[in-house]
């Protein structure tokens, strides 16, 4: 009886974890920031420009050379 109290528990608190966890995931920020006024004006792009930002985080090439902030020459944002 008592290990079946203990994994009740045990799932319990991994279940308010996990719930913690997504709240806070969702909370979260979109990941479009990269300069200092908060977000990356995708006014312009193409809609494949804007997917592979999205789901790649690579910034198109036109849009590296007349910005200053993006200078690191990879095109990533995460650096991945």
């Amino acid at each position: 009886m008592d290990k079946k109290i203990i994994m009740w528990v045990v799932i319990g608190i991994l279940f308010l974890v996990a719930l913690y966890l997504v709240f806070q995931a969702g909370s979260g920020s979109t990941g479009k920031s990269i300069s200092s006024s908060g977000k990356l004006d995708t006014t312009g792009w193409t809609e494949n420009e804007i997917m592979n930002y999205e789901m790649h985080g690579t910034i198109p090439a036109r849009v590296q050379e007349s910005s200053s902030s993006s200078s690191s020459g990879s095109g990533m944002v995460g650096g991945c």
